[in-house]
């Protein structure tokens, strides 16, 4: 053993600290270290860039609902009924996202009020297996406007997706009729469909539910669209404009209605309800 390493060995302040793991955050853009209360503190939104963090479906119903509000119960839906298997098994995989989340699956909605004016907001969770869209997503995207019908008021839903779910193969993709058909039944009913677009809302959830709302929203720097932006460069052999199928893009181009910061998305979907939702609802 060296001199240097005895003395350093010797000296009071030698051990290194025990700290937690998640003391800190690092900003996916901006690299900076954050200090895990305050980034959680300021809606997971960076204060130096204002990169707006993934957050789950606990933490959006708690942002947006005031306090009091009532989860839906999840629907009950066969699980594994191609019995697939990849490198893993879908029933072990659905072990493992359960294990690491709160709710069951991706999608998780409550009824509640917005600054004191009801509505059934919907999250979908991409720390669920991306957020995938499956059988239990789509059931409970249309229990949640079932109840928005039930209870006539506005229906908020906030999307965050890989796209439809692949071990359940048509199955998964039958769900955006069905959820496209509840859409349908809330603009009959005169009832307000909002929909939130969050970082990443892709693949058949865009092609459905998502791009059917009366108003979209998206948060800044969201990614938004259908197919990769590589398998479109791909197809039509043309290199994409720089921010293509992010939020400013959509915005400016007209796809998206309005990009509103997580900390005014509160304020503006309870402006948005106030003014859209029947007269009997916002009394």
């Amino acid at each position: 053993m060296s001199w240097l390493t005895r003395v350093r060995n010797a000296l009071p302040f030698s051990n290194k600290r025990e700290t937690p793991d998640n003391l800190w955050v690092k900003c996916p853009r901006c690299h900076d270290m954050l200090f895990s209360k305050e980034y959680e503190a300021n809606l997971y939104v960076c204060p130096r860039c204002e990169y707006h963090g993934r957050i789950g479906a606990d933490a959006r119903l708690g942002q947006l609902l005031d306090e009091g509000f009532e989860l839906l119960p999840a629907p009950q839906v066969r699980e594994d009924p191609l019995k697939f298997r990849d490198t893993k098994r879908y029933s072990d995989r659905l072990k493992a996202a359960r294990a690491a989340n709160p709710h069951n699956d991706a999608f998780t909605a409550a009824f509640g009020r917005i600054e004191g004016l009801p509505a059934v907001v919907g999250v979908q969770d991409f720390g669920f297996m991306a957020g995938s869209m499956g059988m239990a997503v789509g059931d409970a995207f249309c229990a949640a406007a079932a109840k928005a019908l039930q209870e006539r008021c506005a229906y908020v839903v906030v999307t965050a997706a890989g796209g439809a779910r692949m071990q359940e193969g048509i199955l998964s993709l039958m769900q955006m009729p069905k959820a496209t058909v509840m859409t349908r039944r809330l603009k009959e009913a005169g009832l307000p469909y909002i929909v939130v677009l969050s970082d990443p809302t892709t693949g058949g959830v865009t092609a459905s539910y998502a791009m059917l709302g009366d108003v979209h929203i998206a948060e800044p720097g969201a990614l938004i669209g259908f197919a990769g932006q590589r398998v479109i460069q791909d197809t039509i052999r043309a290199q994409l404009p720089e921010g293509f199928q992010r939020a400013e893009y959509l915005h400016k181009h007209g796809m998206v209605d309005m990009v509103v910061n997580r900390h005014q998305l509160r304020a503006t979907l309870a402006n948005l309800i106030d003014y859209l939702a029947p007269a009997e609802a916002a009394a």
